[in-house]
């Protein structure tokens, strides 16, 4: 590589990526780096042929804790344009996804008594899946989603979207042409966002003066509990704790109306929020989430250090569990390409020679290679056509619904490899 060449490449790095020294919710420099999970491709950043693979861009992911307010963020901070502007996940396809949105909007117009006058905003709306269960209710709904592929999905199938990435300046524009919103909604997009006060602000200024914000979130608790280490990523900037959430919220001038756990991701919290009251207290179930939180080790940096030893431990029994299989003689395929399954092929150093190919439902993966590892990315029928002797759930979080759909493959004498929290035989659980 020449010297112009190379600096030019040095330059668009820098453009990309940079480093965070002070905390995103507090603002403090207290932060230390518990875990470093190496240069990594970035998650969704596939690749449409081998050509791609001698050029492909690495980043730090470095996970660290706040000693001052408690928040679990990644330091490496990529250009959202780089990670968003074109996107491949799509909430729709999955059924366990699909389920918990209609719980979601059904509690949410019964409760709210929700109707034709109301608007339902969603903020990182994707293909409109959520907005869709509101609009069947007969509520007015309007979506926000910066992908530009993934809004025109949504717009297609009948919802109105704004294609436009959003923060405390873009809610006033939103308010002007449709009004002030009864709900906000923001779906796993919160943690992905590197000023969360910021784009919080945004959310209590697009609500009504009575309006709710509810917002969920990736629980911190299922990630230490479970060990779920490869929902680390570049897009993932925030792991959220009720601690660091009720202060993120205090600077935000909103307050926590209620928490709710739900499964869904591997587990995440639900809040509803509202503008501060005059008290600004916080609910009850949430303050006491967060005592329990303090009793559990969330604000003692050893917590996360004894977990960065399980994740390293995790690596060597998938990876020997693996060699034992292949140097038996077995096939080994992956099922899902999920942007986590990435950081666990890469952390793990699982490439195609000890996993053959992958599968996923997912038509804008199939024929694609996954970053790093460059796993070809198969449609999921390959399963029974191929059946390899075992297949690793990369979609792990789908474990259920996965195995329910691939009977067969089972009944022929497949079996699933769970990685997370140890690694497993799905049917010896």
């Amino acid at each position: 590589m020449s010297g112009d060449v190379a600096a030019a490449s040095t330059h668009a790095a820098s453009q990309v990526h940079r480093r965070r020294n002070t905390c995103r919710v507090c603002g403090s420099d207290r932060l230390t780096v518990f875990l470093s999970l190496g240069p990594m491709p970035l998650a969704n950043a596939f690749l449409k042929s081998p050509d791609e693979f001698a050029g492909e861009p690495r980043y730090p992911l470095d996970l660290a804790f706040c000693s001052s307010c408690s928040l679990v963020q990644i330091v490496d901070v990529i250009d959202p344009r780089t990670l968003f502007s074109e996107y491949l996940y799509v909430t729709g396809i999955s059924e366990t996804i699909v389920a918990s949105n209609r719980d979601h909007a059904s509690a949410l117009v019964k409760e709210l008594k929700l109707g034709a006058r109301d608007l339902v905003v969603d903020i990182a709306s994707n293909d409109g899946s959520l907005l869709r269960c509101f609009q069947n209710a007969g509520v007015r709904t309007l979506g926000i989603e910066p992908a530009a592929n993934i809004a025109e999905m949504a717009r297609g199938g009948g919802i109105e979207t704004m294609t436009m990435f959003f923060d405390g300046s873009a809610a006033e524009g939103v308010t002007d042409k449709y009004g002030r919103a009864t709900v906000v909604i923001a779906k796993n997009v919160l943690a992905h966002v590197d000023d969360p006060a910021d784009f919080l602000r945004g959310c209590r200024a697009l609500a009504e003066e009575s309006g709710v914000v509810s917002i969920e979130v990736p629980y911190l608790g299922d990630l230490l509990e479970k060990l779920e280490y490869d929902t680390v990523y570049h897009e993932h900037l925030s792991y959220f704790s009720m601690t660091s959430l009720l202060q993120l919220c205090e600077r935000a001038g909103l307050t926590v109306e209620r928490v709710q756990r739900v499964p869904v991701q591997g587990g995440s919290l639900r809040l509803h929020l509202r503008s501060s009251s005059a008290d600004g207290s916080h609910s009850r179930d949430a303050s006491d989430m967060a005592a329990r939180e303090e009793g559990a080790g969330f604000a003692d940096l050893s917590r996360y250090e004894r977990f960065a030893n399980h994740v390293l431990r995790n690596r060597e029994e998938l990876r020997g569990l693996l060699q034992r299989a292949k140097g038996d003689g077995r096939s080994i395929a992956a099922y899902g390409a999920p942007a986590k399954g990435n950081t666990l092929l890469n952390f793990c150093r699982i490439d195609t020679s000890l996993v053959e190919y992958t599968v996923d439902r997912n038509p804008l993966k199939i024929g694609l290679f996954t970053p790093g590892t460059h796993l070809p990315v198969y449609s999921v029928s390959t399963l029974l056509e191929r059946q390899p002797d075992l297949t690793l759930l990369l979609a792990w979080n789908l474990a259920d619904e996965i195995r329910d759909q691939q009977r067969d493959y089972e009944a022929r004498g497949g079996r699933f490899i769970v990685p997370i929290p140890a690694p497993r035989f799905a049917d010896s659980s």
